[in-house]
């Protein structure tokens, strides 16, 4: 499977597992100049920021892991020019979805990141 298969794959394996823990999905893709968020969900008066990453395999370490610092900073930039275009008015959380294929496992980590990194 190509990369950006995988990854769109697992942008939906991951919004299909969040619709089905009661999370509303706001945005799927969501674009601001040349960052994007894979998901935007809410989670009750929380505003939830989903990087999701897939793998085939976790030979070179959980997908999770592969959200550096660099990563985050650009998704606190995205996030924020998100909730200011809605005027969200509660909290935002960033969440991390990893799916590793082989063999098969899917890992949500709630507050995997905070704004103040």
């Amino acid at each position: 499977m190509k990369n950006h298969n995988l990854g769109q794959d697992g942008e939906n394996v991951a919004a299909r597992y969040l619709l089905s823990q009661g999370y509303a999905l706001l945005e799927q893709n969501w674009r601001f100049q040349k960052k994007e968020i894979d998901l935007i969900a809410s989670d009750g008066e929380e505003l939830v920021i989903v990087e999701v990453k897939t793998r085939q395999t976790n030979r070179f370490g959980e997908a999770w892991q592969f959200v550096n610092r660099s990563k985050q900073s650009y998704l606190i930039y995205a996030a924020n020019a998100y909730a200011q275009s809605i005027k969200w008015p509660g909290m935002v959380r960033f969440d991390i979805i990893g799916i590793c294929h082989q063999p098969y496992r899917l890992e949500h980590i709630k507050d995997a990141f905070y704004p103040t990194l």
